[in-house]
């Protein structure tokens, strides 16, 4: 198994197990089954032949219908990896998620660009396609069927050659998938574990950066671990002054804990 070293701003290295080619193929595989069953209920609940009665059989309109139709499948992975914090239904499911390769959470542009190159890493057959019917070599079948297959995987081709299993959208996106069974390789990094019915309690924490938050939880592990109070005391100071929360915890160790599922909370749920 591949691993990813990081090291932070205070000297902790930190190992990232990469996720593997096989559980990417799996989570594309549930997360496709997904898109399979949308288009099945679609078909098979929605009576179209009513749509192409309201619009008289206009071409033009019938293709406007099916573009509403499939947008949520266009966009299904950008909007689930942004809403769900680097996660797929798939991605969940084989409990890996997408991270910037220094151990923040990806923006929304780092999303979109992995997102958007997924037509060089899982379409590419469509350009090539449209590349040889240029050249009138589309009649082969044998061909059509070969340039589908080279499409569809070159990323995975992509994650078996790149040092850290990259994909290409990946490589831009400066991002990298990593596996959430080692829950310990969270310990120094801004993600926190929280429930899913997790209530927040300070909004205002949204205030804070990426690197506010990852700063914070190292310098909190620290003082936590050797019950350096004075450390405490003065970091629940300085968040209170930066974010203009009043503490409704008693201690400031409380306080601290809190202000980090917080900022994840609000970060995976905006």
């Amino acid at each position: 198994m591949k691993t990813l070293q990081i090291n932070t701003t205070q000297n902790v290295n930190i190992n990232f197990e990469l996720a593997n080619v096989g559980q990417r193929l799996a989570a594309f595989i549930i997360d496709n089954v997904i898109k399979f069953a949308y288009i099945y209920m679609m078909i098979s609940f929605f009576k179209f032949s009513v749509f192409n009665e309201a619009v008289g059989g206009d071409y033009w309109s019938l293709r406007a219908i099916d573009v509403l139709v499939l947008l949520p499948l266009t966009f299904y992975s950008l909007y689930l990896e942004i809403l769900m914090n680097g996660q797929t239904i798939g991605k969940k499911l084989l409990k890996i998620r997408v991270i910037n390769i220094d151990g923040f959470k990806p923006s929304a542009v780092d999303f979109t660009m992995r997102w958007f190159l997924r037509i060089v890493d899982f379409n590419l057959f469509i350009l090539v396609f449209v590349y040889l019917s240029s050249l009138n070599l589309m009649n082969n079948v044998g061909l059509i069927y070969a340039v589908l297959l080279l499409g569809k995987f070159v990323g995975f081709v992509s994650i078996l050659l790149t040092k850290n299993n990259q994909r290409i959208g990946d490589i831009p996106a400066n991002t990298i998938i990593v596996s959430l069974r080692d829950k310990t390789m969270f310990s120094h990094t801004i993600l926190e574990n929280i429930s899913e019915d997790y209530v927040p309690t300070y909004p205002n924490v949204i205030k804070l950066s990426d690197n506010d938050a990852r700063i914070i939880k190292e310098t909190f592990k620290v003082a936590a671990s050797t019950n350096n109070h004075k450390t405490l005391l003065k970091l629940k100071i300085k968040i209170e002054d930066v974010t203009g929360i009043k503490a409704k915890e008693n201690s400031a160790k409380d306080f601290i804990d809190t202000i980090l599922k917080d900022y994840n909370y609000y970060t995976q749920n905006m």
